[in-house]
């Protein structure tokens, strides 16, 4: 069946950096976009990233633009979030995920990624202090 498993999460202080990983299984991740999005309590689903299959293209939230990085190894079926100079702010559970679409990723208006998926890992916490 279809698995996402995510890691690296953690407590990084302010600035600081973490990478998330993103383990696939169930499926062949050389076909499909990835997404990340992040939960923070009390707050709504933001789409942080997310990267198609056919030509790596990436997509972010103007709120981490500059300091995310998406990347893929499909050898490894992993899908990867380098993020650089953490804030407060970007403390949340990290999700990946994926529709098994076909279409890559979906954006919504301002070409951010879209925070809805038919398929969830179980997230990695990220906590920043300030």
């Amino acid at each position: 069946q279809v698995q996402l498993v995510e890691s690296g999460g953690g407590l990084v202080q302010t600035g600081g950096s973490l990478r998330l990983s993103c383990t696939v299984s169930g499926f062949i991740l050389d076909y499909y976009a990835i997404g990340w999005v992040r939960q923070a309590p009390g707050k709504e689903r933001e789409g942080v990233s997310c990267i198609n299959a056919k030509d790596g293209s990436r997509y972010y939230a103007d709120s981490v633009k500059g300091r995310f990085t998406g990347s893929r190894d499909n050898v490894k079926k992993t899908v990867y979030l380098e993020m650089n100079n953490l804030q407060p702010e970007d403390t949340a559970i990290y999700y990946c995920a994926t529709d098994l679409s076909p279409l890559g990723c979906f954006l919504v208006g301002d070409g951010s990624p879209v925070a809805e998926y038919d398929y969830w890992g179980q997230g990695t916490q990220v906590t920043v202090s300030s």
